[in-house]
């Protein structure tokens, strides 16, 4: 995956307008090309999840409004804006709006099939991926980020039932936690997969949570991980089903470039040998691990001016020196780094760092809805790279977020004649291609705050003895009062 990209060919028309349609809405509904309301509906169809049918919180229109709560922050995330929303749209569309109630809304809200929320998401990372323009690959393979990450969710007692907040936190002080370790593609930023579970307790770390979900890799990716994935089985399990691995080598495994096969300077080839079968594998699932995996193993250097030079010991499927050289296994494991900012832009972004429901079902609903939501908007800022000759990581996430809420309005509420559309589109595009993510090697900024918090103290007691507190402290100052009342009375008398 180069940085540097070629001049593109010239784009035909037709392809313009493939393009441009992930934008339009021709019912007032965002992104009803990408995912249009029959497919919205033949899938939930499938989960048994549909629901509405002729009503006003139907399937579709339920679904548009968690797209857009989970894309929006602040007042406009509140479910009472989801309705208002609902509310424009009905008057636009010349149907009967409903109340301002947003019980009904919420209601609603619960019936959407978790399970068809996760392949609508996916469906539509595996599409952009397919489409995938061949110089935003890597040699023609598809190389897939693997990363982990946890995030937090209302102390609600459903919730802690499910998702139990850490231990070393006293119970009513802490949130409930859930860890998650997703898979994001190279080429388009698009999150393809995504195992979520507790945070702690029995096969719930990141690599059982990988083996519960190593089947939506194929043999044309590439699993680039970082080195706690770097274990025989998983490369074992990679392997077995065909698509190849670059890991950062484990620490506890100790690195000899004297032996081997020698590739060259700090690259050879070395053998590792079946451990005993872990208790988290059957035994069946054991007889078709290989005995001992070839391996290629590199070593290469990280040199900054300034700072101490690092070294890296690299472990990859990619045995073939002369199509693969060290240098380009060492570019492939440079692009890991990206996961990192790819979740970032979920958890910050779209503030998935913190959900908001407070039952454990609806945090599923509302995880998937958010990650069908990011999968649109990469869908939205790879359209845009096509368009104008650009990688889709170079477009900035957030901006690209913004100008798509931008156009929910103006697309939604046909003030754009048919004519101006494509006009409008190629606009918007263009806008959004434009917000490039900066290049700023070597910058270092110090992790403070200017502006100081509110001063208020760290919560070290749960909410109901802090309340209990405030009452009795209220409770005395009032009797305190009241007896300093009666003293004066006394006293005048």
């Amino acid at each position: 995956m180069d940085s540097s990209i070629p001049n593109p060919p010239n784009q035909r028309r037709s392809d313009f307008n493939q393009i441009v349609t992930t934008f339009l809405s021709t019912d007032g509904l965002p992104f009803d090309s990408v995912l249009p309301a029959e497919r919205i509906r033949k899938i939930f169809q499938k989960h048994d999840g549909l629901f509405g049918t002729t009503g006003i919180y139907n399937t579709v229109v339920v679904l548009w409004a968690f797209l857009g709560q989970v894309l929006k922050d602040g007042k406009e995330a509140a479910c009472q804006s989801a309705v208002a929303c609902i509310v424009a749209h009905c008057e636009i569309t010349q149907q009967q709006a409903p109340s301002s109630d947003t019980g009904d809304y919420c209601v609603a809200r619960a019936k959407l099939s978790e399970e068809a929320l996760h392949e609508l998401s996916n469906e539509v990372a595996n599409e952009l991926e397919a489409q995938a323009d061949q110089r935003w690959l890597w040699k023609k393979l598809h190389p897939k980020l693997i990363d982990g990450f946890t995030f937090t969710m209302p102390d609600t007692a459903r919730n802690q039932k499910i998702y139990p907040q850490h231990t070393a936190q006293k119970p009513g002080i802490g949130f409930p936690i859930a860890r998650a370790v997703a898979v994001l593609s190279l080429a388009t930023a698009a999150l393809t997969d995504l195992a979520v579970g507790p945070y702690s307790g029995k096969e719930t770390g990141e690599n059982a949570l990988l083996r519960s979900i190593i089947k939506s890799l194929t043999t044309d990716d590439i699993a680039v991980m970082d080195r706690y994935y770097c274990s025989f089985m998983m490369l074992a399990l990679l392997l077995n089903q065909g698509t190849q691995s670059c890991a950062r080598k484990h620490h506890l495994r100790h690195s000899d470039f004297r032996r081997g096969r020698r590739l060259g300077k700090y690259d050879h080839v070395v053998i590792w040998t079946r451990p005993a079968c872990p208790k988290w594998m059957d035994a069946e699932l054991y007889e078709t691990i290989p005995n001992t995996l070839e391996l290629r193993e590199i070593r290469f250097n990280i040199i900054i001016a300034g700072r101490r030079t690092r070294s890296l010991d690299i472990i990859t499927t990619l045995i073939d020196p002369d199509e693969y050289t060290k240098q380009d296994i060492a570019d492939l494991y440079g692009f890991r780094w990206n996961s990192e900012l790819d979740i970032r832009s979920i958890k910050s972004s779209l503030h998935l760092d913190h959900a908001r429901c407070k039952s454990p079902e609806m945090v599923r609903r509302e995880l998937w809805t958010t990650l069908l939501a990011y999968n649109l908007i990469r869908t939205t800022a790879a359209s845009a790279a096509r368009l104008h000759n650009k990688q889709p990581r170079q477009i900035s996430f957030t901006s690209t977020c913004q100008y798509v809420l931008s156009s929910f309005q103006v697309l939604g509420s046909n003030l754009i004649s048919s004519q101006r559309l494509e006009s409008y589109l190629r606009s918007l595009l263009k806008q959004i291609a434009s917000c490039e993510v900066g290049n700023r090697p070597g910058r270092i900024e110090p992790r403070v705050l200017k502006r100081r918090q509110k001063p208020y103290k760290l919560m070290r007691k749960p909410r109901s003895v802090l309340r209990a507190e405030l009452r009795k402290t209220c409770r005395n100052h009032q009797m305190g009062q009241t007896s300093l009342m009666s003293d004066r009375r006394s006293g005048a008398e």
